[in-house]
């Protein structure tokens, strides 16, 4: 098991995660609240940007092949590598299933 600093930058808060856990399960266990809803990979409220690193996501559904790489739904990803995350921020594809 691997474990990874998440930086949750415009936050000023970051937290480990380990491999072995979601980026939203992590965030939960140390009380830092979380934009969310499904935790199925669908909805895209726990989107956030992915400004420096890596992450595996593959039952991340909500989102397209382009997207997975600069987007992370917390619900899904896990660590590969540190991470600096954008809260908030959702895919383009978020715009053409309204």
């Amino acid at each position: 098991m691997e474990e990874y600093n998440v930086e949750f930058v415009a936050k000023d808060t970051s937290i480990t995660v380990s491999d072995t856990e979601t980026i939203l399960q992590a965030c939960l266990k140390e009380g830092f609240p979380l934009e969310y809803s499904c935790r199925v990979g669908m909805c895209l409220a726990c989107s956030a940007r992915i400004i420096e690193g890596e992450v595996t996501q593959p039952a991340a559904r909500g989102l397209t092949a382009g997207e997975a790489s600069k987007y992370a739904l917390t619900c899904m990803a896990r660590p590969q590598s540190d991470l600096k995350l954008r809260l908030g921020e959702y895919p383009p594809s978020i715009e053409n299933s309204c």
